[in-house]
């Protein structure tokens, strides 16, 4: 036994040596790597504090240049900088608080870059939900926006850390705070919140009141938009956000928010502009979207190339068609009502040709920020529904007296035909055969697939929302706007597939690097079959229908649209690889006549399409509308009488339901539909049993 321990002392002993020497190596190669590593850090830090070329920090500001569909200049962006900068101790500190607020709440408690707001960021692009304040901290934003460019990378995003922790290092948050109030951009060409308050109050910043602060801090997350010249609805709900916020944080009580909330604000009349430049409302459009992009010192100072959709023929001819609104009366703001939006699409690409947004005289463009009721031009997604889930253009539905709790829907005529195909019912837009197939269906179906071909602007929820059934003729809660409505019908024309609207097709900077180019999103909605069997019965509404003003001698089809009381009228309606959308109507949302979508829309209408498509062959619409073997031959109400009782609210609730649905009912009704039924947050999607939306391309999600 001796003899075995110690032969096996020695084999105890080389391990022990050679885990010595291993450790050894190990340890050099980590100070290598370390060195290596600290070597390499060293050299990114240095190229992320440095500019790659010196020229770049002495290069001159260039206008940007945006081009139409053919390569044509259109139009030269610049910028005259209106700014006045100001001491931190001039800048009242209601404006303090609302910035911070708003922008970057624990801007007083972080060093430069905040993981929190990073995480709830990320959090909210995930979720796909929205948050009040970014990601991005006030120190951030200066950095970016005074030093560097607004491209998308991550070693611009790296170098934007840097330069933030760097500015906090070198000043406090006091001057940080005033460098970045005298450096950002509030629209109509003002910098800082000095030039911002003379702008839009006539007043030194020092003079704003809480009211005027919280409007001035709303603005930049998209000076266009929230410009309250441009869209003072928008930047009243970005103001009570402000005070939110402010409340939120303990800058100010609940009390003096809700005071507040409903001040009207004191703006100076805007400078009007000089110049009646062509496809102006476009040009705006487009810059906003590249300034929410960008940024407002890429668009005005480097010298950005620009391509767009737009076709200056059409254009042309869309601004003479809008000459033919009648002049009835001159607003509190000098603006002549009634006004009117055009807008014009091509379903197959989403690439918007032309586009008016009013008489040229203003900034509002009512093309894209009007949220207005539709009336009869919302029945073709009832109509669509109807179809995916085996109705045909044959189908008979009693044109008789129906009553949903205290409403009783009426026809324009106030009489009842019977029996009567669904066809007809397009046709001569009837408002009760239409309640009693959203009755049928259930009105989720109609909204689902106008959400998928793009309506955003349904209210899903809450005590007044749109899942009634005075929505399927057009009563919304809030609306739709003319180029969503415009946008969704091109789904129609292009055989069930929606495919999102394009205004830019290419942004290059100023050295030719391309920074985005338009790929178009779409996806597949309705079946093919059922986008060809109400093409044919929206061809009826123009052959012989509300629409026969808008006949333009070649195939067509579309559709009218009045709101009760005359507010709103409109036309919508497309050929095969062309579609447009005409809203006439005063800012006020007052009667401007009597006037119906089937009258003076239908009409510009037609004078834009005939000149429009000058020199495009006639040609028929694609698309086969296959008949249904199982499609339903008559309509029977034994369901509709069941849900009317189901779909009744509360007595309490009556009144409300009935102030929301006044002055919103369908094409050519009088009458004042109550609100429907409770619903929960979400519309569901089409009925197992409706037919497969064709292949191809995506199908669309709830």
């Amino acid at each position: 036994m001796e003899k075995r321990t110690n032969t096996n002392r020695p084999q105890r002993r080389v391990p022990q040596r050679r885990s010595g020497a291993a450790r050894v190596i190990l340890g050099f190669c980590i100070v290598v790597m370390v060195m290596i590593v600290g070597i390499g850090c060293g050299f990114l830090t240095a190229s992320m504090n440095t500019r790659s070329n010196l020229a770049d920090d002495i290069r001159p500001p260039a206008s940007s240049q945006i081009y139409d569909i053919n390569g044509n200049e259109i139009a030269n962006v610049h910028a005259a900088e209106n700014r006045v900068p100001v001491k931190i101790t001039q800048i009242p500190k209601n404006l303090h608080d609302a910035f911070v607020a708003v922008e970057d709440a624990r801007f007083y408690d972080h060093m430069g870059i905040d993981p929190r707001g990073i995480l709830r960021a990320v959090y909210s692009n995930i979720t796909g939900r929205t948050i009040s304040e970014g990601g991005s901290t006030i120190t951030q934003q200066l950095a970016k926006n005074a030093y560097l460019t607004q491209d998308r990378t991550l070693k611009r995003k790296v170098q934007e850390v840097f330069l933030a922790l760097q500015l906090e290092r070198q000043y406090t948050k006091q001057e940080i705070l005033e460098l970045y109030l005298n450096q950002i951009y509030f629209g109509q060409g003002a910098y800082g919140v000095q030039a911002a308050a003379q702008t839009y109050f006539g007043k030194n910043v020092e003079d704003l009141d809480l009211n005027e602060c919280a409007m001035l801090a709303g603005i930049p997350k998209s000076p266009n938009y929230y410009s309250p010249f441009n869209n003072l609805n928008a930047a009243q709900e970005r103001k009570a956000t402000v005070l939110d916020q402010m409340e939120k944080y303990g800058y100010v009580n609940g009390v003096t928010v809700a005071k507040t909330k409903t001040e009207k604000l004191k703006l100076i009349a805007p400078v009007k502009k000089t110049d009646s430049t062509v496809a102006a409302y476009f040009i705006d459009y487009v810059t906003q979207r590249l300034i929410d992009k960008y940024g407002a010192d890429a668009v005005y100072k480097d010298g950005l190339k620009v391509y767009t959709t737009l076709d200056m023929d059409m254009q042309k001819a869309a601004e003479n068609a809008m000459q033919a609104l009648p002049n009835r009366k001159t607003d509190a703001n000098g603006i002549t009502q009634p006004q009117g939006a055009l807008v014009a699409i091509d379903p197959h690409t989403g690439y918007i040709k032309a586009m008016v947004g009013g008489r040229g005289t203003d900034q509002f463009n009512r093309a894209t920020m009007a949220v207005r009721q539709p009336g009869s031009a919302f029945k073709p997604f009832v109509f669509a529904a109807a179809l995916e889930n085996k109705f045909t253009p044959n189908t008979l539905i009693d044109d008789s007296p129906i009553k949903i709790g205290d409403w009783a829907p009426q026809n324009y005529e106030r009489t009842f035909s019977g029996k009567v195909p669904l066809r007809k019912v397009a046709e001569q837009s009837l408002n009760v055969p239409t309640v009693k197939i959203a009755q049928q269906l259930g009105i989720d179906k109609p909204i689902y697939y106008a959400q998928e071909m793009g309506i955003s602007t349904f209210v899903l929820d809450g005590p007044q929302n749109d899942r009634n059934f005075s929505t399927a003729l057009g009563g919304l809660t809030k609306g739709v706007t003319p180029l969503e409505i415009t946008s969704a019908y091109g789904t129609f024309a292009n055989k069930g597939i929606h495919v999102e609207p394009v205004a830019i097709v290419k942004v290059l900077d100023r050295n030719g690097k391309v920074l985005e180019q338009a790929d178009p999103k779409q996806k597949s909605v309705i079946s093919e079959g059922s986008a060809a069997e109400l093409t044919s019965m929206l061809q009826g509404v123009i052959a012989h229908g509300t629409g026969a003003r808008a006949n333009i001698g070649r195939p067509a089809a579309g559709k009218t649209g009045t709101t009760s009381d005359y507010l709103d009228a409109w036309f919508v309606g497309y050929t095969p690889d062309l579609v447009a959308g005409v809203w006439i109507g005063n800012d006020d949302n007052t009667s401007f006549g009597t006037v119906t979508g089937g009258m003076l829309p239908a009409e510009i209408w037609k004078a834009f399409m005939q000149k429009a498509l000058t020199g495009t062959q006639a040609k028929n619409f694609d698309g086969s509308a296959a008949g249904k073997s199982d499609g339903i031959g008559e309509m029977t109400e034994s369901n509709n009488k069941k849900s009317s009782k189901s779909d009744e609210k509360p007595a309490a609730d009556q009144k409300k339901s009935e102030t929301n649905a006044a002055g919103k009912s369908g094409d050519n009704q009088k009458s004042q539909p109550q609100q429907g039924q409770q619903a929960p947050a979400q519309p569901a999607a089409p009925a197992p049993a409706a037919p497969e939306p064709g292949g191809g391309v995506s199908k669309g999600k709830n």
